[in-house]
């Protein structure tokens, strides 16, 4: 196939994804009110080049772009001269389904937040990743939690899960660490967001297994 055939393909995708953020009001918007901000800043530090792949308008892009060498990836260039007009980042135009035109490990570290679940082969997805980072590198990202109890109880009550109709697939948290163990080591998966109880919140000082029954989004740190 040709890039002339690909590209009202590509243009088709980026459509859905552009009226997806503006009909859902996204630009501007984090999931989970940015906690995954700080640990994302903690751990790529100053003086890496980062690849970000999905990365909008930069309202996460910009909570470790202080220090780094970024480079901004998506399929809607809206958000794409959003986070260029706003945070000067390098950006590229990319289906990640059929693109990646990165040479071998030359990134120190792989931020891919709220993407694999919009992929859709995710193995050879990983692997690409896997390849263009440098020995050592840090692969950084996270998913829904699709398996929390809310979404439980609306399953046995027979009703949708509300789920993003962008999403092609679903994580709990023994499948995303099923599915990064395959590639990468040392992974460490930290749930975000949610209440366990109206006044009880996930967070570091809850167990972890109610974390990861009441948890929003799982977010992950992988090592090549």
């Amino acid at each position: 196939m040709t890039e002339k055939d690909t590209e009202p393909a590509k243009l088709n995708l980026e459509n859905i994804y552009r009226s997806h953020h503006e009909k859902g009001k996204r630009y501007g918007y984090l999931y989970c009110h940015g906690e995954r901000g700080h640990y994302l800043s903690e751990w790529i530090g100053k003086g890496k080049t980062v690849l970000d792949l999905g990365c909008r308008d930069g309202e996460l892009t910009k909570s470790f772009l202080n220090g780094n060498s970024v480079t901004g990836v998506d399929i809607d260039r809206k958000a794409l001269d959003i986070i260029k007009e706003k945070h000067d980042v390098r950006t590229l135009w990319l289906d990640l389904n059929t693109e990646f035109p990165f040479e071998k490990e030359s990134f120190d570290v792989v931020v891919a937040c709220e993407i694999v679940e919009h992929i859709y082969q995710a193995e050879p997805f990983l692997k690409k990743i896997l390849s263009v980072l440098k020995p050592g590198g840090m692969f950084l990202g996270s998913v829904p939690n699709d398996s929390r109890f809310r979404n439980r109880l609306k399953f046995l009550a027979g009703r949708e899960l509300g789920l993003d109709q962008t999403h092609v697939r679903m994580f709990s948290c023994d499948k995303l660490n099923k599915l990064l163990a395959e590639y990468f080591r040392d992974i460490l998966i930290i749930p975000l967001g949610g209440k366990i109880l109206p006044f009880l919140k996930v967070s570091r000082k809850t167990p972890g297994f109610l974390n990861r029954l009441f948890a929003r989004d799982l977010l992950w740190r992988a090592i090549k």
